[in-house]
């Protein structure tokens, strides 16, 4: 028996080949280089993201009676401008904090791709350090109470979470690791990336890649994009419409910045079991055993800073500013 075999199920759930692009106009040139205009799924996820995320924030605002003094951080119609400043955040952040997290010599080989959005390339960690370094500059230069504004944001930050990752899953991309579960899935795009047309290993890839593949062949893996949409984004979405409809979490401002800490921490942090590692760095290092992956490394902060501001939050009088 090979490895192969012994890993492979009696069936496997066959993945359903969406086009990652919803539609493209026909190519043009400009000033001689051909032009390709397309709108692509993971696209539609972040405006999908920031829109809802938009109109919650809004209705929010509307309902003083949920927050501390029954006053709202900030008007209502301000979340207009409070998008704004989200959607630079979470667009240079994230792109930032993929080209230093994951593939840092990109700033001293080819410098320009950093500026190639279009190509793929985010980081969740760097868009939400841009994200905070956005919402401290808005809060502070309209003079709204930081704390609040943050737990506004956080509030809505899974819904983000859970359309990115059902995009990541449309685009076959940051697949699990391999699995003989009956839900496991076969990812075409590992064997196109890394299997010849012939048949044969690309040998670079066989060399610098050789967890990808079982025996030289594709095999099935853990659907783990949506491991994480289920739970960064449904789950951690449900828990904190709970806290605050139900548990008057937004009178105690920074309850729900440190839930959302906590929880994405420990959510992402479950979740990278079942994912492959970052195919350019591998795991982290090997502790007993356990492989800990970049994800992990990276989310363990935000588990400690969490969990140290959820309970300063609880232990914080009620009618401290906000």
């Amino acid at each position: 028996m090979t490895g192969l075999d012994s890993i492979l199920p009696a069936a496997a759930l066959p993945f359903p080949e969406i086009d990652p692009v919803v539609f493209a106009l026909p190519p043009f040139e400009l000033f001689g280089t051909e032009i390709v205009l397309a709108v692509r799924w993971y696209a539609l996820a972040y405006i999908a993201g920031l829109a809802l995320g938009w109109f919650l924030i809004r209705e929010l605002m509307r309902r003083p009676a949920l927050w501390p003094a029954n006053s709202a951080p900030m008007p209502p119609e301000k979340t207009d401008d409070l998008l704004f400043w989200m959607t630079i955040g979470v667009v240079v952040g994230g792109r930032l904090g993929f080209i230093l997290f994951y593939s840092p010599e990109i700033l001293w080989t080819d410098p320009v791709q950093a500026l190639r959005i279009w190509e793929g390339g985010m980081a969740f960690h760097g868009g939400m350090l841009g994200v905070v370094l956005a919402g401290y500059l808005f809060a502070r230069n309209n003079g709204y109470a930081m704390w609040s504004l943050g737990d506004a944001v956080a509030a809505v930050t899974p819904i983000g979470l859970f359309f990115g990752r059902i995009a990541n899953f449309i685009n076959g991309e940051l697949w699990g690791r391999p699995t003989d579960v009956s839900w496991g899935m076969v990812f075409p795009q590992i064997t196109e990336r890394l299997v010849a047309p012939d048949g044969r290993v690309l040998p670079s890839y066989a060399d610098r890649y050789p967890w990808l593949l079982v025996d030289g062949q594709n095999v099935p893996r853990h659907p783990s994009q949506l491991y994480e949409a289920a739970l960064e984004g449904l789950l951690l979405f449900a828990v904190i419409s709970f806290l605050i409809w139900r548990r008057d979490a937004l009178k105690r401002p920074g309850v729900i910045v440190g839930t959302f800490l906590l929880g994405y921490g420990l959510a992402r942090g479950f979740c990278e079991f079942f994912r492959q590692w970052n195919v350019e760095l591998g795991p982290d290092a090997v502790l007993f055993g356990v492989e800990i992956t970049r994800g992990q490394t990276l989310s363990l902060p935000m588990v400690l800073a969490g969990a140290a501001i959820l309970y300063w939050a609880l232990k914080r009088d009620r009618t401290a500013e906000a």
